[in-house]
C-alpha cells in the first residue's frame, strides 16, 4: 500500500527534476541510444508474448544446404 502512495505523490515538479539528473547522468547523446534500445526490447517483449517469430525454425530438417 505503501508503494501506491509514493507513486501517487509523483508530481510534475518531481518528474521534471529525475528528467533533468538522468539528462546530467547519461548526457544527450545517449539517451536516444537507450531509449531505442528500450523500444526494441518492448517490441521483442510484445512478439515473445503473442508468439510471433520472425525467424521460423525447421524442426523437420528438410533444409538441406547447397
Amino acid at each position: 500500500m505503501l508503494n501506491t502512495t509514493i507513486l501517487a505523490a509523483l508530481g510534475t515538479p518531481e518528474i521534471i527534476i529525475i528528467l533533468v539528473v538522468v539528462l546530467l547522468l547519461f548526457g544527450g547523446k545517449k539517451i536516444p541510444e537507450l531509449m531505442r534500445g528500450l523500444g526494441k526490447g518492448v517490441k521483442e517483449f510484445k512478439d515473445g508474448k503473442d508468439g510471433a517469430d520472425n525467424d521460423p525454425v525447421d524442426t523437420n530438417n528438410t533444409h538441406k544446404p547447397q
